[in-house]
């Protein structure tokens, strides 16, 4: 299983966080999603989800893309709350 941060611009209140994982979830490979909308990081588990599709998922649900975070160790459960 492979884990992912991305970036993503626009979440404002947990409503958003919940709009953003809850598309991102429907995409096949994807087995876990947390997403923090104060820091805008996206937290992706699974294996073999497409990055692409998680671009559209976060895009369809009306917010902006930014990419993956490098600076962000994969490891690291320090923004998730």
């Amino acid at each position: 299983m492979s884990t992912q941060i991305f970036l993503v611009e626009g979440m404002s209140c947990k409503n958003c966080k919940a709009h953003v994982e809850s598309g991102i979830k429907t995409i096949p490979g994807v087995e876990e999603v947390v997403a923090d909308h104060v820091t805008g990081h996206v937290k992706v588990k699974g294996d073999h989800f497409d990055a692409e599709m998680i671009k559209s998922a976060v895009e369809k649900a009306g917010y902006r893309f930014k990419g993956t975070d490098k600076s962000t160790s994969p490891g690291s459960d320090l923004w998730l709350s």
